[in-house]
C-alpha cells in the first residue's frame, strides 16, 4: 500500500517488535484513508460483512414500504394476503414466579410475487458470477424461495395472536425425539398472550410467564423440557420452546462456517451457498454435536447467528434436520444500521448470560467473524466463571479462500486450558465438556497475540498448525478470478480499517 513503511525485501527476523508495530499501524492508517473509495467500489454494506461475519448480501435487505414499492403492490392487494409469523425457537428460564418463555420473532405478510419477478430479483441481487438460468433447477427454485422470504412486508404495531403451548414430541420442525434437545414436557398446555404489539419493524420479543400445568419446576430438575408453541391464526408460526433449568451447561454455537459450509469470506461462493445451493454440514461436525448431546443428555444447545430474520427459517430447518434441537437467536430488524449490526452478537450473548447467571457456557464459532474474536474473550472476562470453553475453528489455516486478518489479542489474559483453536472437527473428539475439558493438548497452539494474516507476513510468527497463527492462503486462491482478487484486495483495506 502507498505510504507504508514496510520493507518487502526484509525478512521477519530483520524487524524488531517495535518496528513491526509501527508498520502495522501505518498499514491500518493507509487503509483508513482509502476507505471511501473502497466503499464506493464494493458498496456501503461491506462493513457489516467484514466486521461482524455477516455477508454483505445479508445487510440492507428491503423491508416494509420499500418492498411494496419495488414489487408495485398496493395496500388492498397486500391486505388480502394471510398473516405469517416467524416464531423463533425460544428459551425459558425459571424464577420464583415460575417459568418465563422468551417469545421472539416477526409478523409479516407475503406478497403474491410472480416467478419472473422473483427470477429477476434473485439474478440481480443475490447471484454473482453466474446467471440464475445456468444453475440446476433445484438451485433456481431455492434461490426463488429465499428471495420470496426476503421480499416480505413486516406488520408494525399489530397484536400478536394468542400463542398455544403444548408438550412437544420432537425438536424444532424436524428434529430427533431425544438427545440434547431436551425431553417432552409432562404438561404445560395453555394459551398465552404477549404483552406488547409488534415494533415498527414487525418484531416482538418478550419474556412471558406461563402456568405450571404439570410442568416440572426448574429448581427440582436438570432436564430441559420441550414445548410446542404455535401462533394461532397464522399460516406459519410453529416453534419449539426449551425450558432450561438455572444450573447446567449450555453450548452457544455459531452456524456459518462452523456448522455449515458458507464461505462468507468468498463473495461468489458465499452467495451461491446461501441462496442457491443446499445447506451442507461442515465435514463431520454433526457427529461431534450428536456425541455431545447423547453423552450429556441435559446439555442445552443455543444457536446464535447474526444473519437477519428474513433468512432465519432456512437456518432453523437446516439445524433441526442435521444437529440436536435447541433454542435460537438471530438479528432482529431493528439492528439494521452498521453500528447496531456490529454490536448484535454481544447484545444477544449478554441477554442469555444474564438470563442464566448460574449456568456454564461453551462458545463455538470460527475466526472469520471478527466480532466473535472480540466478544468471546470479553464474555469470559465480563462473566467470570460462566464461560467454561471457547472453541474456534481456524478457517484461514485450512481454507485458502479466507484471507481476511483477525485479531487474537483478546485471548492474551485467558488461561490456555479454557480455549482452543482447531482445524477440523476431529480435533474436538474426546473432549469431556462436562468435566470442563476444553483443550486437546495434541493440537498445537503456538499462539501469539495480535493481528494474524496481515499483509507482508506481519503477525504471522508461528508455523501453520491448529493454532490461531498462520494462514495457508496465497495472494490469490487457485482458480480465483481477477475480479474477485480485486474485491479481496480492496476488502482487505476495509477489514483493517474496521479493526482499528
Amino acid at each position: 500500500m502507498a505510504g507504508s513503511t514496510s520493507h518487502p525485501g526484509l525478512g521477519a527476523q530483520a524487524l524488531n517488535s517495535r518496528s513491526q508495530n509501527e508498520n502495522r499501524r501505518n498499514i491500518l492508517s493507509d487503509a483508513e484513508g482509502d476507505v471511501n473509495s473502497v466503499l464506493n467500489f464494493l458498496g456501503s454494506d461491506l462493513p457489516s460483512y467484514v466486521a461482524s461475519g455477516i455477508p454483505q448480501f445479508f445487510h440492507g435487505l428491503p423491508t416494509g414500504d420499500s418492498v411494496k414499492s419495488s414489487l408495485g403492490i398496493g395496500d388492498s392487494a397486500l391486505a388480502a394476503q394471510p398473516t405469517n409469523v416467524l416464531n423463533i425457537d425460544p428459551y425459558a428460564n425459571w424464577t420464583d414466579q415460575g417459568w418465563n418463555v422468551r417469545f421472539h420473532g416477526n409478523v409479516y405478510k407475503q406478497p403474491n410475487t410472480s416467478t419472473d419477478t422473483l427470477n429477476d430479483l434473485a439474478d440481480s441481487l443475490f447471484i454473482y458470477g453466474t446467471d440464475l438460468k445456468d444453475l440446476p433447477d433445484s438451485q433456481q427454485a431455492q434461490a426463488r424461495n429465499l428471495t420470496a422470504e426476503i421480499f416480505v412486508v413486516q406488520q408494525d404495531n399489530v397484536e400478536v395472536n394468542t400463542i398455544h403451548i403444548e408438550p412437544s414430541d420432537s425438536q424444532g420442525s424436524s428434529g430427533q425425539p431425544g438427545g440434547g434437545g431436551g425431553t417432552q414436557a409432562t404438561g404445560g398446555e395453555q394459551d398465552v398472550t404477549l404483552p406488547y404489539n409488534t415494533t415498527l419493524e414487525g418484531d416482538f420479543d418478550a419474556f412471558v410467564p406461563i402456568d405450571q400445568n404439570g410442568l416440572m419446576s426448574g429448581n427440582e430438575t436438570q432436564e430441559i423440557q420441550r414445548l410446542n408453541t404455535h401462533v394461532q391464526g397464522a399460516t406459519l408460526g410453529n416453534s419449539t420452546a426449551y425450558l432450561v433449568p438455572p444450573q447446567g451447561l449450555t453450548v452457544i454455537s455459531d452456524i456459518d462456517d462452523i456448522l455449515r459450509v458458507t464461505k462468507i469470506y468468498e463473495p461468489e461462493q458465499g452467495l451461491l451457498n446461501s441462496f442457491a445451493r443446499p445447506f451442507t454440514a461442515w465435514m463431520n461436525m454433526p457427529s461431534i454435536y450428536s456425541n455431545w448431546s447423547t453423552s450429556l443428555p441435559n446439555l442445552h444447545f443455543h444457536y446464535l447467528t447474526t444473519t437477519p430474520e428474513q433468512v432465519t427459517r432456512n437456518y432453523m430447518q437446516f439445524i433441526y434436520a442435521t444437529y440436536p434441537g435447541g433454542s435460537f437467536d438471530t438479528r432482529p430488524l431493528n439492528f439494521s444500521d452498521i453500528s447496531a449490526t456490529l454490536s448484535i452478537r454481544k447484545f444477544l450473548l449478554n441477554k442469555i448470560f444474564e438470563t442464566y447467571p448460574q449456568r456454564k457456557f461453551v462458545l463455538v464459532a470460527d475466526t472469520s467473524n471478527s466480532d466473535v474474536m472480540r466478544a468471546y474473550p470479553q464474555m469470559a472476562k465480563q462473566f467470570k466463571g460462566q464461560v467454561q470453553c471457547i472453541l474456534l475453528r481456524n478457517t484461514s489455516a485450512t481454507d485458502d479462500g479466507d484471507r481476511f486478518p483477525y485479531d487474537t489479542s483478546g485471548f492474551e489474559d485467558l488461561d490456555q486450558s479454557m480455549y482452543m483453536f482447531f482445524r477440523t472437527p476431529d480435533d474436538l473428539t474426546g473432549l469431556d465438556l462436562g468435566a470442563g475439558q476444553c483443550y486437546n493438548t495434541s493440537v498445537a497452539q503456538n499462539l501469539t497475540f495480535g493481528y494474524q494474516g496481515l499483509p507482508l507476513g506481519l503477525g504471522d510468527t508461528a508455523p501453520v498448525n491448529g493454532s490461531a497463527n498462520g494462514n495457508t492462503g496465497s495472494a490469490a486462491a487457485p482458480g480465483a478470478s481477477a475480479g474477485f482478487g480485486m474485491t479481496f484486495a480492496m476488502g482487505l483495506g476495509v477489514v483493517m480499517w474496521l479493526t482499528l
